[in-house]
């Protein structure tokens, strides 16, 4: 293929899936706006509760991303039944896996009274956690389902069942926080129950397309039968990714807890900038999925050529959304940061102030967090998933944290300073992923030497 060829293939596919990524981010989005208006105490403890349910389910997340570059493997070289087994055992390990970490949402309370939080948010926490943790296994089970139809390359069906899930999700959160259309009001419960009908629906919808539209695959015949073959295949692939997203998570956590020690305004600056960095790193993650079914297919075909051409391709695309991210947080910072605060709020100029600033370091990041996922999604595509585990828990928590600490505290640097720490973390990986594909993994490839990444498909 020529470069332009796989332009428009990455765009073909890609577009949907960054349009997915961009729908589930207004889903959260839509939480914050309308309980924000309910009451800032339930805000409050809207943004506690979401930050502990979302640690336990991008871990659990691992299990449905390793789907992807398996199946697309699968896929590349027509083996039907491999696909049905992996996709199979990715909903096995999702249940399961919740299963393991219901308990932890359900008794959420103590624990997060044990972090210090007062007993008053603890409570409301708990409340919207011991509902929305039986969200968590629909949710997890379509993600599974997403990643098996992204590597098919069915992306429009992934973007359209998520739209309708926002759709579901705002619907219940105005009947049933507010009370309105003959709901009871029900404040942050009425949130967590919304959630839960948001991820059903998104689960029918998604189901009944698989089985109608993709019978050869035959997903939920004998869906009882174990296969423990498959079941460690896909086990051993999915930790490493999900405590790879969850050292990520951490990253952006502790730079939060630091936040906070500063006071307010710095930390309502930082939740400002980081909602608005958020929602461009979406398609640099919609790139990142693209570049994992991508190299999972040329990993099936072992075509090394091909996967170091797409590996290009999608790189420069993502290098291209950056720098137009770039010019836009520094051309307008203050239009940004401002829509996000009440002009009647007597700390908006300091909160403007201390945004804008960040947006700037922010503009920084955009190049290496682009580049960083781009570089990752290749890597899982080719099912080197260990060693990136550890270059980026050593990137993260190695030195992203500590340079936050040291710049912010040490040498005074406060929030600017908190963030530059960011920025040499996911500089740290970035360089890391991009020497561990292009030094490492695609010589080894096309070396055939490469077994450890490829794994012979399963004859059964």
């Amino acid at each position: 293929m020529t470069y332009s060829q796989h332009i428009r293939a990455v765009l073909t596919l890609g577009l949907p899936l960054i349009g997915g990524h961009l729908a589930q981010f207004a889903i959260g989005l839509t939480d914050t706006i309308m309980l924000g208006w309910y009451g800032a105490e339930s805000l409050a403890a809207l943004t506690l509760a979401t930050a502990f349910f979302f640690v336990f389910f991008l871990m659990g997340c691992g299990f449905a991303w390793a789907v992807m570059p398996l199946v697309a493997q699968a896929a590349a070289s027509d083996d039907t039944q491999t696909v049905r087994r992996v996709t199979r055992m990715g909903l096995w390990l999702s249940g399961l896996y919740w299963a393991a970490v219901m308990p932890l949402l359900w008794f959420s309370g103590a624990i997060l009274l044990a972090l210090g939080q007062t007993e008053a948010l603890a409570a409301d926490a708990q409340t919207y956690l011991r509902i929305a943790g039986f969200g968590m296994l629909p949710a997890l089970l379509v993600m599974v389902l997403k990643s098996y139809l992204a590597a098919l390359e069915r992306t429009r069906v992934v973007l359209l069942v998520t739209v309708l899930a926002a759709i579901a999700n705002g619907m219940g959160n105005y009947a049933l926080i507010f009370g309105n259309w003959g709901a009871p009001e029900l404040g942050i419960a009425g949130a967590a129950i919304a959630a839960i009908l948001s991820q059903l629906t998104a689960l029918v919808a998604i189901a009944v397309y698989t089985q109608r539209r993709m019978p050869q695959h035959a997903m939920f015949q004998r869906f009882w039968r174990a296969d423990p073959q498959m079941f460690a295949r896909v086990f051993r692939l999915g930790v490493p990714i999900g405590l790879t997203t969850l050292a990520e998570v951490g990253l952006f956590e502790a730079t939060a807890i630091m936040m906070g020690w500063l006071g307010t305004v710095p930390l309502a600056a930082h939740g400002i900038a980081l909602q608005t960095a958020s929602a461009t790193f979406m398609v640099h993650l919609g790139f990142g999925n693209v570049a994992t079914i991508r190299a999972g297919n040329a990993l099936g075909r072992n075509d090394p050529e091909h996967l170091a051409r797409g590996a290009r391709t999608v790189l420069g695309l993502s290098l291209a959304m950056s720098l137009m991210t770039i010019t836009l947080f520094l051309t307008l910072p203050h239009l940004l940061v401002s829509a996000f605060i009440d002009p009647a709020d007597p700390a908006r100029d300091a909160i403007v102030a201390t945004g804008v600033t960040l947006l700037a370091v922010a503009a920084l990041f955009q190049l290496v967090d682009g580049a960083q996922v781009v570089a990752l999604g290749i890597l899982r595509g080719m099912q080197d998933t260990r060693v990136p585990m550890i270059m980026a828990i050593a990137a993260y928590w190695g030195v992203g944290i500590p340079a936050s600490y040291v710049f912010g505290f040490v040498l005074g640097g406060e929030a600017v300073g908190i963030w530059l720490g960011l920025v040499f973390g996911l500089t740290l990986a970035a360089l890391a992923m991009l020497w561990r594909f292009w030094g490492q993994s695609l010589p080894g490839m096309r070396g055939q030497n490469a077994g450890h990444l490829a794994p012979a498909t399963d004859p059964h």
